[in-house]
């Protein structure tokens, strides 16, 4: 069997892509674009684009000379633009072309830096929405240019021809799209007006919607950007930021911060949130570009420790990505990420200095975020430690106001180890500070660099343990049956069992055992399980003895009282189960499996006894 011969051709001759137009729409719906409604972004960004080389061909026409105008019935949508318009030439260079631009044109490559659009494939996301694209077009160029008619359908297919000069009097161009029927979602005339308000009301061109109804266009984009406004009064001027953030993103601003980054000409504000979000949550900013919207979603604006705040900037020198719903991460971005977050320190630092009741209010919101900068911020640490809340044996208050009365201050690894030991930490007399939160021990440790007078230790079991008074040699040894039995029944958790007096004598008894100990007996008995014989022994030999917990019982505590003169070895055993798993309770930590039988069984056992003894 032998193969037919491939057509023969020159060798080396170039060839020409085939482009699937449909394919490629398909491409641009799932891949590129995130929603069908970007095709009215992309037409108003063409129609932007047009506008600023217009203005730059003539640059003594006024402000307001040229604008934009929006048509939709339900029947097509149609925008019209008073913009430099194309030739013939243009329309079969660019119209024709998948993937070049005009804005590539020699003639205004210079002003590149002007244009939103950057990639030239805008039209195409029209075909989302439609079947067939219209376009007529009269170049401002080309003194006496004739009007020029291109229509581009969904099958690749397209024709174009030239028109009188009275198709189209002025120049510019006008893009008609007929919707298909399951576009209706899209190109309904208060969906297209919403649109255009969502993606142009920053816009710098006058905007028009015209919805058929034979009234006058109403204005897209009526007012300038807030922050681009003048004002009678400061107080104005703030008043109206505030309300225009509650308008965009639905919340009172607990402040609002001005942006001006006069570098890459971005303007705009930032909304203190007025509740606490988690921690490491970034809320998505509303980025415009030239005033054409960009993203809602644009995170990556501002540093992740700055979460307590939602933006809404218009810049000139962002670069978008090729959807031109986010920003390129690129040096400009970066360096505007870092100018931004300057922006908010220096908020933070005005309010700790000339508004006490503003930060206050801020800090019982967004202590978190303020925590999160303050481990990385020297300048924010000075400032604002003494004013952060924080978990102590005090209550919550200050560090500032918790050395005032402990000279040193220790801190615990977690929150479970804090409420093992708060009550008797605080009934002896020492100045524990909640140190599990997150951030909250790196702060606490780096509390000298503001008080050198006050010394920080990590708190651990032999330091709590120090201060617990023994119990005289005639107690202890009255009690050695009771705890030798004790230990015996608590060996399968690596517990020993000792007896204290402390305060408060409501407490029956302390366990004593950090996450870090835990997890050590974990790892050293899964290492003698999986190495198991002679060589497990001798690993076993070598490998440090690991930390073990203890349970403090209270000699102050009438039933710890009562349990250590027990003589019935079963029920001095249950009791001292029951003892362990109380403690284990009391300490809020995360219960083993064994555990909670121990819990289970030890009350079961001690109502059976008690019953037995009614009887």
């Amino acid at each position: 069997m032998t193969l037919p011969d491939a057509p023969s051709s020159p060798a080396g001759a170039d060839r020409t892509f085939q482009v699937d137009l449909r394919g490629l729409v398909d491409l641009l719906s799932h891949h590129l674009y995130s929603s069908p409604r970007v095709y009215l972004r992309e037409l108003l960004q063409n129609a932007v684009d047009a506008l600023t080389a217009r203005h730059a061909l003539e640059p003594a026409a006024p402000a307001g000379a040229f604008g934009i105008r929006l048509y939709a019935d339900g029947s097509a949508v149609r925008v019209e633009d008073d913009g430099v318009g194309l030739t013939e030439a243009d329309v079969h260079s660019f119209l024709a072309t998948i993937g070049r631009s005009s804005k590539r044109a020699e003639q205004i490559t210079e002003q590149r830096g002007d244009f939103i659009g950057q990639f030239g494939i805008g039209l195409l996301s029209c075909f989302l929405v439609a079947d067939e694209i219209h376009v007529v077009s009269r170049s401002a160029r080309t003194p006496d240019a004739p009007a020029v008619e291109w229509r581009g359908r969904g099958d690749g297919s397209y024709t174009i021809r030239t028109l009188r000069s009275s198709a189209r009097p002025r120049p510019g161009t006008t893009v008609t799209l007929t919707p298909r029927a399951d576009a209706g979602e899209w190109t309904r005339p208060t969906q297209v007006r919403a649109l255009a308000r969502h993606f142009g009301s920053l816009l710098r061109h006058p905007v028009t919607f015209d919805d058929g109804s034979g009234g006058p266009g109403a204005a897209v984009n009526p007012e300038p950007a807030p922050w681009a406004r003048t004002y009678p009064t400061p107080g104005a001027r703030s008043r109206t930021l505030a309300a225009y953030g509650e308008d965009v993103f639905g919340f009172t601003p607990l402040d609002t911060i001005e942006l001006d980054l006069p570098a890459v000409g971005l303007k705009g504000i930032a909304c203190v949130l007025p509740q606490a979000v988690p921690a490491g949550r970034r809320h998505g900013h509303r980025v415009h570009v030239k005033g054409m919207l960009l993203s809602e979603q644009a995170d990556e604006i501002l540093p992740e420790w700055a979460f307590f705040v939602r933006c809404v900037v218009d810049a000139e020198s962002l670069r978008p990505t090729a959807s031109r719903e986010s920003l390129y991460e690129d040096d400009t971005l970066a360096a505007v990420r870092d100018a931004l977050a300057e922006r908010l320190r220096a908020w933070i630092a005005r309010a700790a200095a000339s508004d006490p009741d503003l930060l206050a209010r801020f800090l019982h919101v967004h202590h978190l975020a303020v925590k999160s900068l303050a481990v990385h911020d020297d300048e924010i640490l000075r400032m604002l430690l003494p004013w952060l809340p924080f978990e102590t044996t005090d209550g919550h208050t200050t560090l500032d106001e918790f050395a005032r009365t402990h000279r040193t201050v220790l801190v615990t690894s977690s929150v479970e180890e804090f409420r093992q030991v708060a009550a008797i930490a605080l009934a002896a007399g020492l100045g524990v500070v909640n140190g599990g939160y997150t951030y909250d021990r790196e702060l606490v440790h780096r509390l000298p660099e503001i008080r050198p007078q006050t010394s920080v230790a990590d708190l651990d079991p032999a330091t709590l343990t120090a201060h617990l008074d023994p119990v005289d040699r005639e107690t202890e040894l009255a009690a050695a049956a009771y705890l030798a039995r004790a230990r015996e029944a608590l060996a399968v958790f690596d517990c020993d069992v000792a007896l204290r007096t402390f305060q408060p004598a409501s407490a029956p008894a302390l366990l004593v055992d950090s996450r870090e100990a835990r997890h050590e007996r974990t790892r050293s008995q899964l290492a003698r399980e999986q190495e198991g014989g002679l060589w497990g022994d001798i690993l076993g030999a070598l490998r440090q003895e690991a930390p073990r917990a203890q349970l403090i019982l209270n000699q102050l505590n009438p039933l710890v009282r009562t349990a250590v003169a027990i003589d019935e070895p079963e029920l001095a055993r249950t009791s001292a189960e029951a003892l362990y798993g109380q403690a284990a309770l009391l300490s809020r930590r995360p219960l083993r499996a064994a555990e909670s039988s121990l819990i289970n069984r030890s009350f079961l056992d001690l109502l059976a006894h008690a019953l037995r003894k009614d009887h």
